[in-house]
């Protein structure tokens, strides 16, 4: 390797380390979905980034989704995936399928391959750590986070452990499982987390003015200016709700929200260690 080579690899390594500083003690509630979570090696780079968090003294927090296991799980159980305004309808059987898909499946594999990366990590039923309540309308048992129980996230988090989370409540008033939005789920909590950074690891880079066109991804959003964007049918669909939770989140605490693209090798360091970013962040 040439002296250039060498002298741009700590050159990386001095920018970074003001964040690193200024980011040491902090929580950081990821939420992981889309596609970033079909490709194994997109996995294992974001894992590792993860466990490099926590290697500098952050505070990683994990709630993942789990949309197109639990899908191709219902289709192999002889039952098709109904949706309404994003929402999965979810009757009897759908629940216990996304109960189990997300207990036996996605959770165990987040957590064996954080701690094969030499990191500490581990699983937290939803069910442990949010209460929830029935969304009105035909969608079945869905819910919708009303509190988070914080013990378990606190003691993973003391003990130096990476807690990974599951979308499901448990409902206040029957003690049954509760499919959730895991966007939503994410956002109660790092609500009640006060976290510094919320960051949403996805399969789209951003908010693009034009889907279809990367060059026209937005750096930074306010109010005022998502405000516009929905007016102009730019933030629409699934992305409103995501906006929305996510201008709650700041307004109960959160320090930034960022949406970045889990297609990017080791997109969480680029977002949080370099001074420009590669995604989109939201502020108030």
């Amino acid at each position: 390797m040439s002296l250039d080579a060498y002298t741009a690899k700590a050159a990386t390594l001095i920018e970074a380390l003001p964040y690193m500083q200024s980011f040491r003690g902090c929580t950081f509630l990821i939420k992981v979905g889309g596609s970033a979570m079909e490709d194994p090696a997109l996995v294992d780079r974001f894992l590792r980034d993860v466990v490099f968090l926590e290697a500098v003294g952050i505070n990683p927090v994990i709630v993942h989704g789990g949309g197109k296991a639990i899908s191709k799980a219902m289709n192999d159980a002889g039952l098709q995936a109904r949706f309404v305004n994003g929402m999965r309808v979810t009757d009897e059987e759908t629940i216990k399928i996304v109960e189990d898909t997300l207990a036996r499946v996605i959770n165990p594999e987040i957590v064996t391959k954080i701690n094969a990366f030499g990191g500490k990590a581990v699983g937290i039923p939803g069910t442990e750590v949010f209460a929830g309540e029935k969304m009105k309308g035909e969608l079945g048992w869905v819910g919708e986070v009303t509190d988070c129980r914080l013990g378990l996230i606190q003691a993973a988090v003391a003990g130096e452990f990476v807690p990974v989370v599951s979308p499901v409540a448990r409902e206040t008033t029957s003690g049954r499982t509760l499919n959730v939005n895991a966007d939503l789920a994410a956002c109660a909590l790092a609500t009640r987390l006060k976290a510094t950074k919320l960051i949403f690891l996805s399969d789209v880079l951003g908010v693009m003015r034009d889907p279809k066109d990367e060059s026209t991804l937005i750096p930074s959003l306010n109010p005022a200016a998502i405000d516009k964007l929905k007016a102009d049918g730019i933030i629409s669909g699934g992305m409103i709700p995501k906006v929305d939770s996510s201008l709650a989140s700041l307004r109960g605490g959160v320090g930034k929200v960022h949406l970045i693209d889990g297609r990017i090798p080791h997109a969480l360091i680029l977002e949080i260690f370099t001074d420009v970013g590669i995604g989109t962040e939201i502020v108030l």
